[in-house]
């Protein structure tokens, strides 16, 4: 992998992402779990929690956050965050790289499988999008793969612990490819590492909901919340032919730009159980292309392409991987998963107004708010909250902050209505206001 043209492209790409991660950032369009995991870094060697989830651990597994936490504590931005992520993106390449060449494939084959990679739609929709565990497992899976397939035990140990540490799916999916590797070199030093790998991923699956999370989670009696996935109700399943079209097309947007060749070896059968996950989901936002739960099956799926490449001889190779770059680029051009029409435009007055509000706001207050000002506030403010989904429920904060200049945020359409009778009733009064952003601060004494 001494190719200068690689490490250049690895480095254009982050680069890329980063700058249009923070232009993203700069006109508030990150969602609520960029917040969240901006306050679970930012308490990575304290509480590891969050205003939404409480705990982290009661919702997943993701030691990985420990390394993101070190970072945000050296560098307190949250384009700290946005580079981390676009650098796991960029670093998915390499690997594939390596295993193209130690397939057969030449320099040339091995760039254009690189460029893949990098146009590849899932994968820029998965960087692009908020802040997410899931935007390492793909860098994680595919370094692992390769390096167990070059006979570097120890590196793909090292990986594998990575892609453990990112979340708890993982350790299924991971024991999964064990199995798979422990039976197919069933024998030797690469068979016995990845029989060790099963052993290390039951355990971690064992000690997450064993001890963990029930332990972390703040009410016992409350479902794990990633179930709410697969609860299916009777009136789910009457919806579900009309989603079958859907989760098809998912597929196609999933496999088209890579010809399907994933499906031609056997190391398709690493990416089931992930491609499992998202499709048997009642929801369809697991299934959309765009979204961070592809993090958990783009690394099986790219390792599947590469090795499928191996089965062509080198002219016919070079002609396939153009013509899978150019279906990326086209599904970028026509579906593209970043949606840049919503979010990326210029800095209007409505973002600068917002933004001078929160620089003025009280450091360490309890402060409830809608999305646009909670994810720009939250790795600094551990008590800032969002306002209440149920109107129905009472605001226990301090301040509350509300800015109309952003009326399509579902926390103020919720909420809103119930906000302005606190209003009217007194419970609130206007503390500083910027444009059509406004700071209330409660009107008697806050605890």
């Amino acid at each position: 992998m001494r190719d200068r043209v690689l490490w250049i492209g690895c480095a254009a790409y982050a680069a890329f992402f980063t700058a249009l991660g923070a232009l993203k950032y700069g006109v508030h369009r990150n969602l609520v779990d960029f917040g969240i995991f901006a306050q679970t870094a930012a308490s990575a060697f304290g509480c590891f929690c969050n205003s939404i989830e409480g705990s982290h651990w009661g919702v997943h597994f993701s030691p990985v956050l420990y390394g993101v936490g070190a970072a945000v504590a050296l560098v307190r931005s949250p384009i700290t965050l946005i580079a981390l992520q676009a650098i796991a993106g960029a670093l998915v390449a390499p690997p594939i790289y390596a295993l193209v060449r130690r397939h057969g494939g030449d320099r040339m084959a091995a760039r254009l499988a690189a460029a893949v990679v990098w146009l590849y739609p899932p994968l820029a929709g998965l960087v692009f999008g908020d802040f997410h565990e899931n935007g390492f497992a793909p860098a994680a899976v595919a370094w692992t793969i390769y390096t167990f397939d070059a006979g570097a035990i120890a590196w793909s140990l090292a990986g594998a612990a990575l892609t453990l540490s990112t979340k708890e799916d993982q350790a299924i999916f991971l024991g999964i490819a064990g199995l798979w590797g422990a039976w197919r070199f069933r024998g030797t030093r690469r068979g016995w590492a990845a029989a060790g790998v099963v052993v290390v991923c039951v355990a971690v699956l064992a000690a997450f909901f064993g001890f963990i999370q029930p332990h972390a989670s703040p009410n016992a009696a409350v479902p794990w919340q990633p179930q709410r996935f697969y609860n299916w109700s009777a009136a789910d399943l009457r919806t579900l032919p009309a989603t079958l079209f859907a989760r098809a097309g998912f597929l196609v947007l999933a496999l088209g730009p890579l010809l399907f060749l994933p499906l031609r070896t056997p190391w398709m059968i690493l990416a089931a159980a992930p491609f499992a996950e998202v499709l048997l989901s009642r929801q369809a936002t697991t299934y959309t292309i765009g979204t961070h739960y592809a993090g958990a099956w783009i690394g099986y799926v790219l390792v599947a392409f590469a090795f499928a490449l191996s089965r062509f001889a080198p002219e016919r190779r070079r002609a396939v991987l153009w013509l899978c770059v150019a279906l990326c680029a086209i599904e970028l051009a026509i579906a593209d998963p970043l949606h840049p029409g919503l979010n990326l435009r210029h800095i209007e007055a409505r973002d600068v107004a917002l933004d001078r509000l929160l620089r003025v706001l009280p450091s360490g207050v309890s402060m409830a708010t809608q999305e646009e000002a909670y994810t720009h506030v939250a790795l600094s403010d551990p008590f800032a909250r969002l306002l209440p989904e149920d109107p129905q429920r009472p605001i226990r904060a301090c301040f509350v902050l509300v800015d109309h200049d952003f009326p399509n945020s579902a926390r103020l359409e919720e909420y809103g209505a119930r906000f302005s009778l606190l209003l009217a009733q007194g419970r609130y009064v206007e503390a500083a206001r910027s444009g059509g952003a406004t700071l209330y601060r409660r009107a008697n004494r806050c605890i």
